[in-house]
């Protein structure tokens, strides 16, 4: 019956030390891509602790379970995990595991609906704002361009995604800086980093006194950004990228003293300058694998006795 204890304290330390480590790492504003990567292993590593702790606390407490959970296995495994003993707190550690996972399902729904919901609601007022012309499909054009005195340009996800740009835009954005914006909020499209925003915010607003999941959300707002800037200066050079997060937002007070909501698109312009060399291939490759193993610790953990008691 120590398994699932000695899960729910890795699944705690996870949670405790890799954001820390990752704080101090120096190298996930260079390789935002791979910072994400490494964030969701950590975050799917917690998340396998629990189910397998949960799985394994209701083995030990219902024979129901028990007999479930390991029908095709010897009597040898089963005696191995100790779990036919009696503990009258596994029922209880089941039961809250099993709660804080149909609480993290229905956070996930309610941030799918609540989505949908402000991307209809976007799609009517741009509606609005844009009526279609007689004969015009809705969706036809993927550029939507609104009349506005405020530079502004967003990506309107969807069956039909589409970018939508202000006057005051178009007549900020010089040369190819339409073309690079346009290829940034491709590069969220295509990395369905809306997903990730989803499920972030859902951990987080589901489990706010749990550290690891805030900060699950925040980095995931600051990388994906990091990430599709970097896919846009590819194509049109950092130079091209940051002069239009410039035009976009020099009205908005950013790069003003005073703190604001955009505070991190000072930091974007100041990446993008500085042009931080990328880590090598081989390191990339490293650290890519080492997140690639933090969600198989778990898994190790759990399967040890079973596979030893095999011989």
């Amino acid at each position: 019956m120590m398994v699932p204890a000695a899960l729910m304290l890795l699944g705690a330390l996870t949670a405790v030390v890799a954001p820390r480590l990752l704080a101090r790492a120096e190298w996930p504003d260079r390789e935002p891509v791979v910072a994400l990567w490494m964030w969701q292993c950590v975050v799917v590593a917690v998340l396998l602790c629990c189910a397998l702790s949960m799985t394994l606390s209701a083995a030990a407490a219902w024979a129901a379970v028990r007999g479930h959970v390991f029908a095709p296995a010897p009597h040898e495994v089963v005696e191995a995990y100790a779990l036919s003993t009696g503990h009258p707190w596994a029922a209880t550690t089941a039961v809250a595991l099993a709660c804080g996972g149909l609480w993290t399902a229905a956070m996930l729904v309610r941030e799918i609906v609540r989505a949908r919901r402000r991307r209809r609601q976007r799609r009517t007022e741009l509606l609005v704002r844009a009526p279609l012309l007689p004969g015009e499909e809705p969706g036809s054009d993927r550029l939507v361009v609104l009349e506005g005195e405020r530079a502004d340009a967003w990506w309107l996800p969807g069956t039909a995604p589409q970018l939508v740009i202000t006057t005051a835009a178009l007549r900020r954005l010089k040369g190819r800086q339409l073309d690079a914006v346009l290829a940034h909020e491709q590069g969220h499209a295509r990395a369905r980093h809306d997903w990730l925003l989803h499920c972030s915010a859902a951990l987080a607003n589901g489990f706010p006194q749990v550290p690891v999941f805030a900060a699950f959300r925040d980095e995931m707002h600051r990388l994906v950004e990091l990430a599709a800037d970097d896919m846009a200066s590819r194509r049109f050079g950092r130079l091209t990228i940051a002069l239009a997060l410039v035009g976009l937002n020099e009205d908005r007070g950013v790069f003003g003293p005073c703190p604001t909501p955009e505070a991190h698109v000072p930091q974007r312009v100041n990446r993008l300058l500085t042009a931080p060399d990328r880590l090598t291939a081989a390191r990339r490759l490293r650290l890519t694998a080492a997140a690639a193993l933090v969600p198989v610790i778990p898994l190790l953990v759990a399967f040890v006795p079973g596979l030893r008691a095999l011989g």
